[in-house]
């Protein structure tokens, strides 16, 4: 019988050898990627002040966050619940003199009181990168595929983008489709809904076609062009074909212009990343403005928990069994050249039992 007190809480979970295996690739496979486009990993602090990860960006919510009080300076610190905020951080303070734009990469555990409706899980592996000092067409270009080719190297296949416009509301009420100030948050909640009774009752009449405007790329795309026959949305459109060119062939692309779950600081520019045998989004992007130094920058992250669960079920990894007394020299060499090794500490270890592939004999590698 399992003593309570070895309970986990709800939403967290250990990580066994092999899935720990497969997300240790998998996070080693992305940073690689990252780093061969020029983007510098940065490592910030697991706590920082609730004000300064709260009030980096917009929409950031304190509530989902862990806090708690600091006995040294007596101030409210908090556990972070998102790592773009801290990004946000660096470069405005200790890269402040760094030419622009700034590539960031990182990795790191995140944590949320409260588990999202579709992910049950309150601690994630979050791993990204951020382009700080631009939030161009060109930006969002490099972001996307960036994006694509570490989700590729962390082993995801089947991999599809989900393009968004999260700012799309605020940009047509305040001209083409003019709408009162109090009745925006209700006609984005009807939208959020997809309910066209709704949004008719909100006085949404004018965005109700914006519905139908989700699909495929390019047919989407040409819908919300039709729509926008006030030309507000002009440069939006160029920018997101502009960045769905760069997505590399065979990887499937869509817009949903309405779609603003999880966008909570984005402007112009979402997307959300999804990947065969995986539940849920695998990652989300976009282009935001940093608070302080008012910096635009464009950026990603991916929640690679998922991938670990995929690759439950993989094979183990070929396994060499050192006898005891075996040639040392011969042991590092195999090692050097990627075999992974487990040394007998008595005569009675059972090879197979300990995972083992293949057995050292003398300089020679027999399958077991």
């Amino acid at each position: 019988m399992t003593d309570p007190d070895d309970l986990l809480p709800e939403g967290l979970e250990d990580r066994l050898p092999r899935q720990a295996a497969a997300l240790t690739a998998a996070m080693r496979g992305a940073l690689d990627v990252l780093d061969s486009h020029g983007y510098d990993r940065v490592r910030p602090p697991l706590v920082e002040f609730e004000r300064s990860l709260a009030g980096r960006m917009d929409g950031v919510q304190p509530r989902r966050m862990f806090r708690f009080v600091d006995p040294a300076s007596l101030r409210t610190l908090a556990l972070r619940s998102d790592m773009t905020p801290q990004i946000g951080r660096i470069a405005a303070t200790g890269l402040a003199d760094t030419p622009r734009p700034v590539r960031l990469c990182y990795a790191g555990e995140v944590v949320t009181i409260r588990a999202d409706q579709l992910d049950p899980a309150r601690q994630k592996l979050q791993l990204g990168a951020e382009l700080v000092g631009s939030d161009s067409a060109e930006a969002a270009g490099e972001i996307v595929a960036l994006a694509v080719e570490a989700l590729e190297a962390a082993g995801a296949r089947g991999i599809s983008v989900d393009f968004t416009m999260p700012d799309l509301v605020d940009t047509l009420a305040a001209d083409a489709l003019p709408i009162p100030p109090e009745q925006v948050d209700a006609v984005r909640r009807e939208l959020d809904m997809k309910d066209a009774a709704g949004l008719r009752q909100a006085g949404g009449e004018a965005y109700v076609p914006l519905l139908y405007a989700a699909g495929e790329f390019d047919d989407a795309i040409g819908r919300v062009a039709e729509v926008d026959s006030h030309g507000a949305l002009a440069s939006r459109i160029e920018g997101l074909r502009k960045a769905a060119a760069r997505v590399p062939a065979g990887v499937r692309c869509t817009l949903d212009p309405a779609e603003r779950h999880g966008f909570e600081y984005q402007s112009w520019f979402g997307f959300m990343l999804y990947a065969a045998g995986v539940r849920g989004a695998v990652g989300r992007g976009g282009t935001y403005c940093i608070r302080g130094s008012e910096e635009r920058a464009t950026g990603f992250s991916l929640y690679l928990d998922g991938l670990a669960e995929a690759a439950a079920d993989t094979p183990r990894r070929d396994t060499l069994y050192l006898p005891l007394g075996h040639d040392s020299g011969a042991a590092a060499r195999l090692r050097a050249i990627g075999w992974r090794t487990i040394a007998a500490l008595s005569e009675g270890d059972d090879a197979r039992a300990l995972g083992c592939t293949h057995r050292l004999e003398g300089t020679e590698v027999v399958p077991l």
